[in-house]
C-alpha cells in the first residue's frame, strides 16, 4: 500500500519532508498549545482588580475561573471530535481565530457577565489547540512514515508546563502596565502568531475520500449536551463541597444514567463507552492523568496559599519558593519524553509523588524557607514525568482516526483533577489555610500516590522501555 506521500505532488512532498518534525512543525503547534494553560492562571492576578472595578465579590469574580474550566472540560474532546472529521489543522486555525475575536471582546467588556461569556469563548478557542496538535502530530508522523521524535511531544508537555507558570507573572506584569482589560487584549497578537505560523508552515489537512456527514451529525449533539450538563452540575458541586447542594449532585447523577443509555445506542458515540471498555489501557490512562492533575494542583493551589498564610511569606518570595518546582517540571517533561518511554517515567514521578506528598507531612511555620523550596523541586518531578508519560501513553493508545477526541478527553481528565483538587483545598482548609489542614491534604495525598504507583507497577500494556503495541 503506497504511503501518504506518494499520492501528492512533488511540490508537496518536498515541503513536507522538509517541514518534517523540525522547528517549522513544533513551534505553532507549541504556541497554540500554551494559550489554554496561559489563560487558565493569567486571570489570577486580575480577579481583586476586575472586582474592585464592576463592583462584584470574590464569589463573582469566581465565575471568570470556572467558566473557562467547565468550558474547557467539555470543548476539549468535542474540539478533538471535530478536528478528527473536518481536519486537524483547520480546527486548530479555528480555534484561534476564535481566541483573537474573544480577546478583543474582553477588551470592551463592561459588566461581570459579558466577561465570563468571554471567558467561556476563550476556553472553546483554546480547547482546540491540544487535540488538534495531537491529531496533526499523528497525521504528520502518517505522511512521513515514522514516529515522531519523542521532542515533539515533549514540546506540548512544556509549552503547557511554562505557560501555566509564567501565567500569574505575566498577568500581574500586563496589569501593572495597561490594566486588567489587558489580559484579555493580549490573546489577539498571540492568536495572530499562532494562526500566521500555522498558514505558513503546518501541512493541509489530508482530502476526504468518503463523502463528509455534517458535522452536527458526526458529534453527536444530543451526548454532547449530556456530557455537558454531568460536567458543569458535577463542577458545582465539587466547588461548594462544605455546603454540599444535593440536588445538584442527583442532576449530576440523573444526567449521567442519561448520557450512559444514550451512547449505547448511539450510531456515532461522543463517549464511546463500548471503545472505553475494550480498549483499557487508554481508560487507566485517562484515570492516572486525571489523579496525578490532582495533586498537581493540590500543591499548585494548596501549599502556596500555606506559605503565603501561616510562614506569611509574601506573594513574590511564594512565587519564588516554587519557582523551582516549576523549573524541575519543565526540564523532567523534556528529558523524559526524548526517549519516548512510559513505563520508567511514570513509576518514577509517582514514586517522588508520594515521597513529596509525605514530606509535606513534616513542614511547618518554623521549617527553613529552602526545604520548603527542596520539597516543591521534589513535586516537579512528578508534575512533569508523569505529564508526559501519559501524553505519551495516550499517543500510542488512541484508536486510528480518534486521536483529536482521546487528547480532548485527556485534559477533561486533567481538569477534573484539577476541580477536585479545589474541592478538596476547600473542603479541609476552610476559611483559612492551616498547618493541621497541609497536613490532612497531605496524607490523603500520600495515600492516593500509594495506590497509583501499585497500579502502574500492575499495568501491564506499559512494557518496560517503549509502550508496547
Amino acid at each position: 500500500m503506497p504511503s501518504t506521500l506518494t499520492t501528492r505532488t512533488a511540490p508537496a512532498c518536498d515541503r513536507i519532508r522538509k517541514t518534517g518534525f523540525g522547528p517549522r512543525f513544533v513551534v505553532p503547534v507549541a504556541i497554540g498549545s500554551m494559550l489554554n494553560p496561559v489563560n487558565s492562571t493569567m486571570i489570577s492576578t486580575a480577579l481583586v482588580p476586575i472586582g474592585r472595578d464592576l463592583g462584584v465579590g470574590a464569589a463573582g469574580t469566581a465565575w471568570l475561573v470556572s467558566g473557562l474550566y467547565a468550558a474547557s472540560a467539555v470543548a476539549q474532546p468535542a474540539m478533538g471530535r471535530i478536528a478528527d472529521h473536518l481536519g486537524p489543522r483547520r480546527v486548530y486555525a479555528a480555534g484561534l481565530v476564535l481566541v483573537g475575536l474573544a480577546g478583543l471582546a474582553g477588551l470592551g467588556a463592561s459588566s461581570l457577565g459579558m466577561l465570563v461569556a468571554v471567558r467561556v469563548l476563550i476556553g472553546i478557542g483554546t480547547s482546540a489547540a491540544y487535540p488538534a496538535a495531537m491529531a496533526m502530530i499523528r497525521a504528520q508522523s502518517a505522511r512521513l512514515d515514522r514516529e515522531p521524535p519523542g521532542g515533539v511531544l515533549g514540546a506540548l508537555t512544556v509549552a503547557g508546563l511554562v505557560s501555566a507558570v509564567v501565567g500569574p507573572a505575566l498577568g500581574g506584569l500586563l496589569i501593572g502596565l495597561a490594566g486588567w482589560r489587558s489580559i484579555f487584549g493580549v490573546n489577539v497578537p498571540l492568536a495572530a502568531a499562532g494562526l500566521l505560523l500555522t498558514l505558513l508552515w503546518l501541512p493541509a489537512d489530508e482530502p476526504r475520500t468518503a463523502p463528509r456527514e455534517p458535522v452536527w451529525q458526526a458529534l453527536d449533539p444530543l451526548g454532547v449536551l449530556l456530557f455537558t450538563g454531568v460536567t458543569v452540575s458535577a463542577m458545582l458541586f465539587l466547588m461548594h463541597l462544605r455546603h454540599p447542594d444535593w440536588p445538584l449532585l442527583a442532576l449530576a447523577l440523573a444526567m449521567a444514567g442519561a448520557l450512559i443509555a444514550w451512547e449505547l445506542r448511539a450510531r456515532k458515540p461522543f463517549l464511546d463507552l463500548r471503545m472505553l471498555a475494550v480498549n483499557r489501557p487508554l481508560l487507566r490512562t485517562y484515570a492516572r492523568s486525571g489523579a496525578a492533575f490532582l495533586v498537581i494542583y493540590c500543591i499548585l493551589y494548596g501549599y502556596t496559599q500555606w506559605l503565603e498564610e501561616v510562614p506569611g511569606y509574601s506573594a513574590t518570595v511564594t512565587g519564588l519558593v516554587m519557582l523551582p518546582m516549576s523549573a524541575t517540571a519543565a526540564l523532567c517533561s523534556w528529558f523524559g519524553a526524548r526517549g519516548r518511554r512510559v513505563r520508567g517515567p511514570l513509576v518514577t514521578g509517582t514514586a517522588a509523588m508520594t515521597v513529596a506528598a509525605a514530606a509535606l507531612v513534616l513542614v511547618g511555620p518554623g521549617t527553613p524557607v529552602l526545604l520548603l523550596a527542596a520539597v516543591g523541586v521534589v513535586f516537579g518531578l512528578p508534575n512533569g514525568l508523569n505529564a508526559v508519560g501519559n501524553q505519551t501513553a495516550l499517543y500510542a493508545q488512541a484508536p486510528e482516526g480518534r486521536m483529536g477526541t482521546a487528547a480532548g478527553f485527556l485534559r477533561t481528565a486533567q481538569y477534573t483533577g484539577a476541580v477536585v483538587s479545589a474541592a478538596l483545598i476547600g473542603l479541609l482548609y476552610g476559611d483559612r489555610a492551616g498547618t493541621h489542614g497541609l497536613h490532612t491534604i497531605a496524607l490523603v495525598l500520600t495515600g492516593l500516590g500509594v495506590v497509583l504507583l501499585a497500579a502502574t507497577l500492575a499495568d501491564r500494556s506499559l512494557s518496560k522501555g517503549t509502550l508496547s503495541k
